[in-house]
């Protein structure tokens, strides 16, 4: 119950569940570098704050702030929409908002990943009354085949296809977030 049950071939055992490597450590890191290199180009004259989405984004996000060069803040949200579920309910509650006053100011929404797109449509609509002075969203991963919203993601690390993932940050039931890869639900 202790310890995460793996096979001699890198598969990850969830029940009688499999999981296989779909994006390795060293993948990830290499993406997570440009993409910090692209966004502290982009902001280099201005001072944003980048909010990160919990509880999946904290990876993400600490790894994307090492490869950021320029002055900035930090910020979170905790947004609930799956439960121990696979899949989202179709609903997201708000459970911590932000501390920092977003007015005028320059957003970086932090998502690990992307699926229906329900969690950013609620971020973007709940921002929008601070009256920020500009929005844009950094995701690890996007799903595009499951997109049910319009939105719009600036940075995207990977996309990948409409498959259950889990490490890097993301969860089955609040475990295997501690996972350095990736790692998708076998067929």
């Amino acid at each position: 119950m202790g310890t995460i049950k793996t096979s001699d071939k890198d598969e990850i055992i969830v029940g009688t569940e499999k999981f296989v490597p779909m994006l390795s450590e060293v993948e990830i890191q290499k993406r997570i570098a440009e993409l910090g290199k692209e966004i502290s180009e982009e902001y280099k004259t201005k001072l944003p704050i980048f909010i990160g989405i919990l509880n999946g984004s904290f990876m993400f996000m600490s790894d994307l702030m090492k490869n950021i060069n320029i002055n900035c803040e930090i910020d979170f949200f905790k947004l609930s929409s799956y439960g121990d579920e696979k899949i989202s309910s179709g609903r997201v509650k708000l459970v911590k908002d932000l501390n920092a006053d977003i007015t005028d100011r320059h957003l970086i929404i932090v998502e690990d990943i992307v699926d229906s797109g329900l969690s950013i449509k609620y971020v973007e609509e709940m921002i929008q009354s601070h009256n920020p002075a500009s929005m844009k969203v950094v995701t690890l991963l996007l799903k595009p085949e499951s997109l049910k919203y319009e939105v719009k993601i600036d940075y995207i690390g990977f996309k990948i296809p409409n498959k259950f993932v889990i490490g890097y940050g993301l969860d089955y039931a609040q475990k295997y977030r501690n996972l350095s890869s990736i790692y998708v639900l076998s067929d």
